[in-house]
């Protein structure tokens, strides 16, 4: 099954556009990495999907429907620098909001949602924090309770933002089992994705962009000279285990 497909989209930002006709189709069940340098419009890619950023051209389906009809099936971990840590809400309390979708208009949240929640929280090492204010956490630790969020939804397909940034090595291990396991159980990740070497262990496919659609594909095929010069420009030096030779791309405009 086909858990997210896009046709020609197109996005704009004051008349200049930032996204060029993408077209992608992500099977059920596959942990994406979205690659590709500062400004590629990898963020745009995802917020456009939502709906959070209006598309210009072409169209976007989540399960053969247009996100609107099937928002209830998405989850989204925002990036950390775009949240105001210090609004007044506990740990809990943002565990619980992932809850809130199957609640319906005039639901209250409940005994079940609690326990979703605290479960939720459980699974990220972060239920002896629930009562603690968002703002008092490490980056690490408001990372992992963004992700209890999210699983507290109990979605099918999920958008990661930067997930990794400004997280500590122990988070981060942490982070990328839970991706992998989510993908064991069915479900669709797209992991916005800066390291390039970390990639490879992380994922099992890769979108590479550069405001245009670069090329997607199982991760082992696109770790090519051709497709990263394409993808990236600049200089940029890789260990190609494949060619068991370090690729030197010439440099261009872009810089690591």
């Amino acid at each position: 099954m086909i858990a997210l497909e896009t046709h020609d989209l197109t996005v704009t930002y004051h008349k200049r556009p930032v996204l060029y006709g993408v077209d992608v189709e992500i099977e059920e069940g596959s942990l994406v990495g979205i690659i590709g340098p500062n400004g590629a419009g990898k963020s745009t890619l995802i917020k456009s999907i939502m709906g959070v950023v209006p598309i210009s051209g072409g169209w976007a389906k989540v399960y053969g429907k247009p996100i609107q009809e099937n928002l209830h099936r998405v989850g989204y971990v925002p990036q950390r620098e775009s949240v105001d840590w210090d609004f007044p809400v506990t740990v809990m309390d943002v565990a619980l909001m992932g809850t809130y979708g199957k609640l319906g208009l005039f639901g209250r949240v409940g005994k079940r949602e609690k326990i979703i929640a605290s479960e939720a929280l459980d699974k990220v090492g972060m239920l002896p924090y629930a009562k603690r204010q968002i703002g008092n956490l490490s980056g690490g630790q408001q990372q992992r309770v963004f992700l209890a969020r999210a699983l507290a939804q109990d979605s099918d397909l999920y958008f990661m933002d930067e997930p990794f940034t400004g997280v500590d090595a122990a988070t981060e291990s942490a982070i990328i089992a839970l991706l992998k396991e989510m993908r064991e159980n069915g479900k669709t990740v797209l992991v916005v994705h800066h390291d390039l070497q970390s990639a490879r262990e992380y994922f099992d496919h890769l979108l590479l962009l550069n405001m245009r659609l670069v090329a997607y594909g199982k991760t082992e095929d696109m770790y090519t000279t051709e497709l990263l010069q394409k993808t990236y420009g600049g200089r940029l030096t890789i260990l190609d285990e494949v060619a068991e030779r370090v690729a030197k791309i010439p440099e261009a405009s872009h810089k690591m």
